[in-house]
């Protein structure tokens, strides 16, 4: 009887464990073209819940301060899609850039990174 209800009790755990919030973004990487220092960059990324529990984006972290993210502001549903809209101000930056939005999440991997690349052409 032990042996039954140990081998139940391993399937019931391994089926909860199993279902997670899967994090889908078409172009993780988004690359623009050259863009003359000063000018801000606005992207927003289209976010689907690709599992089968709600997706949760708890925070982000940036490397700087001239990199603005907001979030969506509750749970992303199983196959409902919401946006993270990203905001880079140029100013004093220059040459190639690589802006890293690290999101802290509820998927197994527990963090998602978006990217965001330009060029800056610097003020003469």
């Amino acid at each position: 009887m032990r042996y039954r209800l140990a081998i139940f009790i391993f399937f019931l755990t391994a089926a909860v464990v199993a279902q997670s919030a899967v994090f889908y973004v078409q172009h993780k990487t988004v690359k623009f073209p050259r863009t003359q220092e000063g000018e801000t960059i606005h992207q927003t990324y289209f976010v689907t819940n690709r599992g089968k529990v709600p997706l949760m984006i708890y925070s982000s972290e940036t490397e700087c301060t001239c990199t603005n993210v907001i979030l969506p502001t509750g749970p992303i549903d199983p196959g409902k899609t919401a946006k993270i809209d990203v905001t880079f101000n140029t100013s004093g930056k220059y040459f190639f850039q690589d802006r890293i939005i690290t999101l802290k999440t509820n998927t197994r991997k527990k963090k998602e990174i978006l990217h965001l690349k330009v060029f800056i052409i610097p003020k003469e």
